[in-house]
């Protein structure tokens, strides 16, 4: 194109200023000619362009994603609290010591269903876009999160739960819009407002199951025994966060659309780009440019199963998130129990405090401190730091349970805080690694993966944990790791299977950058 322009450039008193003007010809004439890629209907084309034209990060995007996916997390971990009692207001356990065994396949419901369906949520996300499926998700929150709340027996508890996993797909999802909305150096930004709103959600989920199940009993002065709250002790907790939630699928009407709706795929389009560049620049620079595009698709994209640098982060992905459940399984119960068994005594108040000013620490740490720290060390090292740091903090845990009054509070606040922020930035990182080693057309199915994954990890990590604490305190006068000592053993021996798996030759960072 550029030979039809004549420039004489032999004299040498102009040769520097002719170079000058054919570089910023041939620049100009480049970027006319990638603009032509971009399809006005297409909703991905327009994503694209937005990111092109703000050099900054989405805001407004990132505030939407960061309210849906606290709506998403909120039920899931809300029962938690109060389901010990609705198990027993069902009558379906003949002892009191079989309580738990019911409250277990309840807790369960959630994840197994989410375990069956994510892959296929994710498929249906990369075929008919994020919206859609998004959308869709909230208003089965809605509905069957509100019907849990009304359950009056357990086989309608746990349809309702596992209703809820199967038919609310929207975390993965999010994660691939997330990813899609920023710019490459602000898809950090975007993985950590994805972790912290997660984060926050099962944090303050608790809080509100703690505080507002039973109102009848603990506010009698508001909820009369005639009123509809005293036939159905569990539903205002469940009813507030499905009127949330509703709220949230009015806003999602007003999400954009974040995948490319043309007959071009991503592919075809750098295909059209390298073959214009070489055009413009000759052969020489054309085989540069056929050998970064052969770099930016590897052919273990083609397969999901076969790209390991995929695969092998969701499987330490699953190690995290197995420990992590569990840990929030322990933290409960081992708050609430006896000090004659190593735990605090604390009401179920005292650990809805702990858990709000927690999810207050991970905002201001995942908003502010995080990115910054991710840009620096990178994804990777950020997890092994996260991972290494937990350890001798899991590990003062029984010792922190001998203190008492002021100092006990602190303690307990502090640790909770930094427990928390430690797990999230080790899932952010985990993130961070799964999006960028897949493309576009494949991030939506990857992430489903990832959780289906994740969702069998964390319906085993409860059942496990209570079994664990349960199986610990029976051995309060043992010689080796007594009680509380050999629960938190455990889980840093899960944490330091986790660590040492994000070390080569496991764990791999994708060798590309996938397209944005």
């Amino acid at each position: 194109m550029l030979s039809n322009l004549s420039f004489n450039f032999n004299d040498p008193l102009h040769s520097k200023w002719g170079e000058m003007a054919e570089a910023e010809l041939r620049e100009g004439l480049l970027k006319k000619n990638n603009n032509d890629d971009y399809y006005d209907n297409c909703p991905g084309c327009k994503i694209d362009r937005l990111k092109e034209d703000t050099p900054g990060p989405p805001f407004k995007l990132l505030l939407y994603v960061f309210i849906v996916v606290l709506a998403a997390a909120l039920p899931i971990s809300s029962l938690f609290p109060f389901l010990y009692f609705m198990i027993r207001d069902f009558h379906i356990a003949e002892r009191e010591e079989d309580i738990g065994y019911y409250a277990g396949y309840v807790g369960s419901a959630f994840m197994f269903g989410r375990a069956l369906t994510s892959v296929l949520w994710g498929m249906i996300a990369d075929r008919y876009g994020r919206k859609p499926v998004i959308l869709f998700g909230m208003i089965m929150l809605v509905i069957f999160n509100t019907l849990f709340g009304l359950s009056t027996n357990f086989w309608m508890a746990v349809s309702t739960r596992f209703l809820l996993g199967s038919l609310c797909g929207i975390l993965g999802p999010m994660r691939a819009y997330a990813s899609e909305i920023c710019r490459k150096e602000y898809q950090a930004l975007g993985m950590s407002i994805i972790s912290t709103s997660w984060g926050i959600g099962l944090v303050i989920g608790p809080a509100v199951g703690g505080f507002l199940a039973q109102p009848a009993e603990k506010y009698p002065d508001i909820f009369s025994e005639e009123s509809l709250f005293w036939r159905f002790p569990y539903l205002l907790p469940c009813l507030l966060i499905s009127i949330f939630a509703l709220g949230v699928s009015v806003l999602c009407c007003c999400l954009p659309e974040t995948m490319h709706m043309h007959t071009k795929n991503k592919r075809e389009l750098e295909d059209s780009r390298d073959q214009r560049a070489s055009t413009t620049y000759g052969p020489d620079e054309e085989g540069s440019m056929q050998k970064k595009s052969e770099e930016k698709y590897p052919a273990s994209q083609q397969s999901l199963l076969k790209n390991w640098p995929l695969m092998s982060s969701i499987i330490v992905y699953c190690v995290f998130q197995l420990h992590d459940m569990a840990y929030t399984e322990i933290f409960s119960l081992w708050a609430v129990s006896p000090r004659k068994y190593g735990g605090l005594n604390y009401t179920t108040t005292d650990v809805g405090e702990v858990l709000s000013i927690t999810g207050f620490g991970l905002l201001f740490f995942q908003l502010f401190v995080y990115p910054v720290v991710e840009r620096i060390f990178g994804p990777i090292m950020v997890s092994r730091i996260g991972a290494v740091l937990t350890i001798p903090l899991l590990s003062s845990y029984p010792f922190i349970s001998m203190l008492s009054g002021l100092s006990l509070t602190l303690l307990v606040d502090c640790a909770s805080i930094l427990k928390n922020v430690l797990a999230v930035s080790i899932t952010t990182g985990l993130f961070l690694l799964q999006n960028r080693a897949v493309s576009q057309k494949q991030r939506g199915a990857a992430n489903g993966i990832s959780m289906s994954a994740m969702s069998f990890s964390k319906a085993v990590g409860p059942a496990g944990g209570g079994s664990l604490f349960s199986w610990a305190q029976k051995r309060q006068n043992a010689s080796f790791l007594p009680g509380g000592h050999m629960v938190f053993f455990i889980l840093n021996l899960i944490e330091a299977i986790g660590l040492l798996m994000t070390f080569k030759p496991f764990l791999v960072e994708p060798a590309g950058d996938s397209i944005s």
